[in-house]
């Protein structure tokens, strides 16, 4: 294990501790990482002492001049060629039952690893030059990293009840390493899921975003559902799950679905607000679900409804309320309109207004329109691909030709005003909208002059004259 501590950074913090005769060790999760032979950019120092002063000596040495102090916590961190380093005292913690914030002691080194997560996180090496390089593994951690096993240190009640956001790093880890939660550990979170309630959302969330780019999310969010942790933050996306049957018709479970229309999704991408709409892009549909005799059971305007809970839903889970927020409502509400393009007879119309509306997010809602087609038959999938990319081919020849993605009217609201000699009104709108509208249905071209005189003629409808 030596090799891997190559960096001169390490030996510098040996020289240090060494020098003060404290103990110190790099713990967690570079440790993890290490052994898993992944980038880990995050160090922690762990120093049976006192880390602040430690992260002081080791800074002068290497000549860092931006140390950050947390005296309250006992830790200090710093920047160096391109890793972060924290130092922190050993320390030992006991909660109460209310607050996910402990109540910690100066302690040992074994008091620090059991107050770990999980004991693929307790693994410890140490920086002393008596024992440089040696691995402390008291919870068989490394074990368990190599039979892909999620597992607390502790009794799993106690480490979950403690600080319940470790249910959300459990899956998380499970999620991003593609390991199993342990039978144990998996029903502690099962038992302990309505203490999720204390956390943060913000919290929550950044574990979420975590999931949601994980190589393979549907694990991730498959667990947060089956340990009912799923319901407490994201009601909307349970309420998908199951399937009714009526007079033998039957509807496609919308939440299985839904986990592999975000899989399809993650592996064309890694933008996360867009495996947001992936994840959000059925929720109207528990809401619009009704069986008839001829149809079966229909799920009509899911998609108008599922964008209209979209705002509502990110301000509960302090998500951004900006552009980002918009982007997800305006994919959700579009994700069945490029289906509706696949006919042969569709007119260029048709054609324009989705460019018109989806602008710059073209390519993600096509992403997303294609990532929809789960089917299990693949000729069936074959085929709706295939109708995709003649959409593709029938937006790329009329984006040439017509250049609407973004388009601005070419005849401005300004200019409506001072022709007519009109102040900001109902009929300026209506003339505004009235060119878009002939531009996109064809009637004339999108080009100063025929929209000008366009503009005159609509004014001229509205019973105005030119000034």
């Amino acid at each position: 294990m030596n090799k891997s501590l190559n960096d001169p950074v390490f030996s510098k913090i040996s020289k240090v501790v060494d020098n003060k005769g404290v103990h110190a060790f790099v713990i967690g999760g570079y440790v993890r990482d290490l052994f898993l032979e992944r980038e880990s950019k995050d160090v922690d120092i762990l120093v049976i002492g006192s880390g602040i002063e430690v992260a002081r000596e080791v800074a002068e040495k290497l000549k860092v001049k931006n140390v950050s102090y947390y005296k309250n916590f006992g830790t200090a961190m710093f920047k160096y060629k391109g890793l972060e380093f924290e130092f922190v005292g050993a320390r030992k913690e006991s909660y109460r039952r209310e607050s996910r914030k402990p109540i910690v002691e100066n302690g040992t080194l074994e008091d620090d690893q059991q107050r770990r997560d999980f004991t693929i996180n307790a693994l410890a090496i140490c920086l002393n030059k008596e024992n440089f390089g040696k691995v402390l593994d008291p919870f068989n951690g490394i074990d368990d990293l190599r039979k892909g096993i999620i597992r607390t240190p502790r009794e799993p009640l106690q480490t979950f009840s403690d600080d319940p956001l470790r249910m959300m790093r459990a899956i998380r880890f499970a999620s991003q390493l593609q390991f199993k939660i342990f039978d144990e550990t998996l029903k502690g979170i099962k038992q302990n899921a309505e203490r999720i309630d204390i956390i943060s959302r913000e919290r929550i969330v950044e574990e979420m975003h975590k999931v949601l780019l994980s190589p393979n999310p549907s694990s991730g969010l498959e667990l947060l559902s089956s340990t009912g942790l799923l319901k407490r933050f994201l009601p909307e996306v349970e309420a998908m799950k199951g399937v009714d049957i009526k007079n033998e018709k039957a509807h496609k479970d919308n939440f299985y679905h839904t986990l592999e229309v975000v899989d399809n999704l993650r592996i064309k991408t890694d933008n996360l607000w867009l495996l947001w709409a992936g994840l959000l892009h059925d929720i109207g549909k528990p809401k619009t679900k009704k069986f008839d005799e001829e149809h079966g059971w229909t799920f009509h305007a899911h998609e108008f409804v599922g964008a209209k809970m979209i705002k509502s839903l990110f301000r509960r889970l302090r998500l951004p309320m900006n552009e980002k927020m918009r982007y997800v409502e305006k994919l959700v509400s579009l994700h069945l309109r490029p289906i509706a393009l696949v006919s042969e007879e569709v007119s260029d119309s048709a054609v324009r207004r989705l460019l018109f509306d989806a602008g710059d997010d073209i390519e993600d809602l096509m992403l997303l329109c294609e990532a929809d087609v789960t089917s299990k038959n693949e000729y069936k999938i074959k085929r709706f691909l295939q109708n995709f990319q003649r959409v593709r081919d029938k937006m790329k020849e009329i984006e040439e030709k017509d250049r609407i993605r973004n388009f601005q009217p070419p005849v401005s609201g300004e200019e409506i005003m001072k022709t007519f000699n009109l102040k900001p009104s109902r009929e300026v709108g209506i003339i505004k909208d009235a060119i878009k509208d002939a531009i996109l249905d064809g009637e004339i071209g999108n080009n100063y002059e025929e929209a000008r005189e366009f503009m005159l003629k609509k004014g001229r409808e509205l019973g105005l004259e030119p000034e």
